[in-house]
């Protein structure tokens, strides 16, 4: 730290945990919205594959 002297550690830092606090928040809804959920890990991770497919094809498609 002693070698950026010039940067503001305590912005940074309290960046860091207002992202982290954030995160933290979108998980607990998430599980607290998928609590009774049916799914499983694998349907889980499938539809997220396909959503991260679809999205790189629809942001392929916009830059032609």
């Amino acid at each position: 730290m002693d070698q950026f002297e010039w940067l503001n550690w305590s912005s940074i830092a309290r960046e860091a945990f207002a992202k982290r606090m954030k995160q933290l928040e979108t998980l607990e809804k998430f599980q607290k919205d998928f609590e009774n959920s049916k799914l499983t890990d694998k349907d889980c991770i499938e539809l997220g594959r396909r959503l991260k497919e679809d999205m790189l094809k629809s942001s392929k498609e916009r830059r032609l």
